[in-house]
């Protein structure tokens, strides 16, 4: 089975479009993948309690617990690594990985970011999109690597700058559509990915 680990900080908008649209897809036959689990970095999370009542399991590494980013990465690769996961989705996880935990999971990793990149990488996406003029924004699945939203493109979604728009309203219509992007992007990239056996994570995880 090929399980994939979504790591949430809030209320998990896109983790729930994923696992519903797994389900409707029956993912389990069609790739042989399931949600294996939710973990968040805040206990007061609402995806979590979404997550339980769906049956998924859920873990929490609280930040605040740890003195450095790198500690909370080393607890945080070995939950996730609890899970044995063929795929790590980042749906809304508010916290700069450190490069020992984005090595550690390199090529199986990937995240949602609400712009067309290469274009407005980083935050304040749609009001520099607004800045700049643009006709167009959107938002871009990918890989992730040691570059900050820097790493390949798996798909990308886009919608049109409108008149009147202010950065919420235009945050509002490219969220929609990340709802419908992220899990299409992930049924792309299941066929490629191998199963996970479990096993103790390793020293790379905490570099």
């Amino acid at each position: 089975m090929k399980n994939i680990v979504i790591l949430i900080s809030g209320t998990g908008s896109n983790m729930s479009a994923i696992v519903q649209q797994a389900r409707q897809e029956d993912w389990e036959a069609a790739f042989g993948a399931r949600v294996a689990a939710v973990i968040s970095n805040r206990p007061d999370a609402k995806g979590l309690q979404w997550a339980n009542a769906q049956g998924i399991a859920t873990a929490v590494v609280d930040h605040k617990q740890f003195p450095s980013r790198e500690a909370f990465d080393a607890a945080l690769a070995q939950q996730v690594d609890a899970f044995a996961p063929a795929l790590v989705v980042l749906a809304g996880f508010m916290r700069v990985l450190t490069p020992g935990f984005v090595a550690h999971f390199a090529g199986r990793m990937v995240n949602i970011h609400p712009s067309l990149l290469p274009a407005f990488p980083g935050l304040h996406t749609h009001q520099r999109a607004l800045d700049a003029g643009c006709k167009f924004a959107g938002t871009s699945v990918h890989w992730v690597t040691q570059e900050l939203d820097g790493g390949p493109i798996i798909d990308q979604a886009v919608v049109p700058v409108l008149a009147g728009d202010d950065a919420d309203t235009l945050a509002a219509r490219v969220l929609t559509q990340e709802h419908i992007l992220y899990p299409r992007a992930i049924r792309q990239v299941l066929p490629q990915l191998a199963a996970v056996q479990a096993s103790a994570p390793t020293e790379t995880a905490s570099a």
